[in-house]
């Protein structure tokens, strides 16, 4: 039997819209905004595993190999990550990702049991040092997770803004912060996404 164009074009929209519904309803559980939910503990816990020594001496080392780089090289390295991304052979995106902050990254990120969903370290000049898993571009320098944390002190801390992950089907916020050496001088910074729809669960909200 023929279905009718008119018939099958309301059903197309009736489906769409209770997409979209559906989608809204989902979008609308979260009781708190990422600065409400990311408190002083969260922040405290972050600050906690972060004193681990491969993480200082990780970035203090990239730091030493990368002082004299370049905006360009800066940019050519960038540019060769993003390509790797869409390749097969991936020879820097491997380097990074299997060496032992990347490890040890990737350990914080199972051992949060859903919480953190990705976590990146980087240097004094935003490129990349270790990750959970492959970001998107190598250098963050200018982003707001850099410019916002590392060039501002030791203490500084950025919360960006909510993003609902339809895929995951969670609401997810980055805390950004400034990563110091055991003397408190600012080395680097930190990226750790955050899945706000767990953290609240957790927070009994």
């Amino acid at each position: 039997m023929k279905r009718s164009g008119s018939r099958f074009a309301a059903f197309v929209v009736g489906v769409a819209a209770l997409s979209f519904t559906a989608g809204a309803w989902a979008q609308q559980q979260l009781p708190a905004g990422p600065k409400e939910l990311i408190d002083a503990g969260v922040i405290a816990e972050v600050r906690n595993w972060l004193v681990n020594p491969v993480v200082e001496i990780s970035v203090k080392g990239q730091n030493v190999r990368n002082a004299n780089l370049s905006q360009a090289q800066i940019d050519a390295a960038d540019k060769e990550w993003r390509a790797e991304r869409e390749s097969d052979d991936q020879p820097t995106i491997a380097a990074v990702l299997n060496n032992p902050l990347s490890g040890y990254l990737t350990q914080i990120q199972a051992r949060s049991g859903g919480l953190y969903s990705e976590i990146f370290v980087t240097d004094a000049q935003g490129l990349n040092v270790g990750q959970s898993s492959i970001t998107s571009d190598f250098w963050q320098g200018d982003e707001a997770k850099f410019q916002k944390t590392y060039p501002q002190g030791a203490s500084a801390v950025f919360i960006d803004e909510a993003e609902y992950n339809e895929q995951a089907d969670n609401w997810r916020a980055q805390l950004n912060m400034t990563v110091s050496d055991s003397t408190g001088e600012p080395i680097g910074a930190v990226t750790v996404e955050i899945n706000l729809t767990e953290l609240a669960r957790r927070k009994g909200l």
